[in-house]
């Protein structure tokens, strides 16, 4: 029993972004507002980065710089001592695209209520098949 409370602390941030995505999903699911629906896929998608970052981290390793150029002659470049920077670049990259993501669906957010004057996914069904 021990030996398992050991591992759910050691590994305490992924219970965290495990949290954090069913907090997302729920919002998404379960929320009829569409403002409330928006806060919930950023969250979600905060929570992926998040992971991915974390699991892109290795103790004891160092940035993949090298001193002198490409190596003496003779000498070797052990690449488990080195951090891969690819999950970090990429992760960058899904900040950008959530970041646009955000702000579409924000514009689009405000569109839908000056025209319908509500966010409300029961109401705009309604209103939308009277039509």
């Amino acid at each position: 029993m021990s030996e398992l409370v050991a591992l759910i602390v050691a590994k305490y941030n992924f219970w965290l972004y495990i949290i954090l995505m069913m907090i997302g999903l729920y919002a998404m699911i379960a929320k009829n507002n569409l403002m409330k629906k928006l806060v919930g896929m950023n969250i979600f998608q905060t929570a992926i980065i998040l992971f991915y970052v974390s699991i892109g981290y290795k103790h004891g390793a160092t940035l993949p710089i090298i001193q002198g150029g490409h190596g003496e002659h003779g000498s070797t470049i052990h690449a488990a001592a080195y951090i891969n920077p690819l999950p970090h670049v990429l992760m960058l990259t899904a900040i950008v695209v959530s970041v646009a993501t955000f702000g579409v669906a924000m514009a689009l957010c405000v569109r839908v209520y000056k025209r319908y004057q509500t966010l409300e996914e029961d109401e705009l069904r309604i209103r939308l098949s009277e039509k």
